[in-house]
């Protein structure tokens, strides 16, 4: 059955004022979204570090003006002029620059490239996906880089920076089910219950991880996966056993990397960066499917909270101040 297009629908849009970004919840119309080869009825979305940064003018992000933010969806197919979709099909978006470049989630109703859609999993519900979201699709990714890399749960503990995150919580939980040790690194103490209940093992603190690192140090960790970089990353290198690896997938605590070659020729320490914005379609569903595997659903109840779009400002500005722990997911259609 064919979903009607409704006349007027909500979106949270973007705009300058005199080089401020302003955002605001707007009324649209299908005339005012962008082109693309797909119309979809916005399920849910949710609300990543990059959103919140968009959402709140904190950096670069976004790139064109209006922007409708939102780097993850799904949604249902209401037209379709690509032969791999359907009106009825359930889909999920996340990354290619959407949120970003082009017009992503933050709408009960969205024009998108079918290229960057991927069949929603069977065994997987809409809000389920965006409790997962992109924070989700890149620690698996890093889990996945990490297994490639033939760092087993048997080669001793692995470390995860950023913890009480989305990418970090995620991580930790699907290394938890895995069979891993996992030690958590947290900034917030009021975070430890939930990252033991996760499945950590241990909590080493933040600032413990700050600390300076000589250029190798004693070695603790098979694997690691970081989502802070600079000093962070640097110690976690140094201290990464003979043959080990480290997937580095965010820049929280910064962009540079204070370290020497040292880790890599002396304990032959593989370093793997790992994206989700352009990683291709084949891979994405590769992990995915390993979510809906090796992801706990009951470990979500505990990641994930929902809003409705009226309340993304105030979640973005909580996340950027260091307020939101997990995920939280945006209902579309909730009024």
């Amino acid at each position: 059955m064919t979903q009607a297009i409704p006349q007027h629908f909500k979106a949270l849009v973007l705009r300058q004022d005199d080089g401020k970004t302003v955002s605001a919840v707007e009324q649209l119309t299908v005339d005012d979204l962008p082109e693309g080869d797909v119309l979809l009825s916005v399920d849910y979305s949710s609300i990543n570090y990059k959103d919140s940064m968009a959402v709140t003018g904190t950096g670069k992000i976004v790139r064109t003006w209006p922007m409708v933010p939102g780097i993850d969806l799904t949604g249902t197919v209401i037209e379709s002029q690509a032969d791999s979709y359907k009106p009825g099909d359930k889909v999920l978006l996340t990354g290619w620059s959407v949120g970003e470049q082009f017009w992503g989630g933050y709408s009960q109703v969205q024009r998108v490239q079918s290229k960057w859609l991927i069949p929603l999993p069977d065994s997987m519900e809409s809000k389920t996906a965006m409790a997962i979201g992109t924070a989700g699709l890149t620690a698996m990714l890093c889990v996945m880089a990490l297994e490639e890399a033939n760092v087993t749960p048997e080669k001793g503990p692995v470390i995860v920076t950023g913890a009480g995150g989305g990418v970090g919580s995620i991580a930790v939980a699907i290394l938890s089910k895995l069979g891993y040790n996992v030690t958590a690194v947290s900034g917030r103490t009021s975070t430890h219950d939930y990252l033991k209940g996760l499945g950590a093992k241990e909590i080493i603190s933040r600032e413990e991880m700050e600390k300076p690192a000589r250029p190798l140090e004693a070695q603790r960790w098979a694997g690691a996966i970081d989502t802070a970089g600079d000093a962070i990353l640097a110690r976690v290198l140094a201290e990464t056993d003979y043959n080990g690896a480290v997937a580095a997938c965010g820049l929280a605590a910064g962009f540079k990397l204070p370290t020497t070659v040292m880790p890599f020729i002396l304990r032959n320490v593989r370093l793997q960066g790992v994206d989700s914005v352009m990683c291709p379609n084949g891979r994405r569903q590769t992990a995915w499917k390993r979510l809906a595997q090796d992801l706990p659903e009951e470990a979500l109840t505990g990641i994930n909270r929902v809003v409705a779009i009226d309340e993304i400002k105030q979640v973005a500005e909580d996340m950027m101040a260091g307020k939101v722990q997990g995920r939280t997911v945006v209902d579309l259609q909730a009024s």
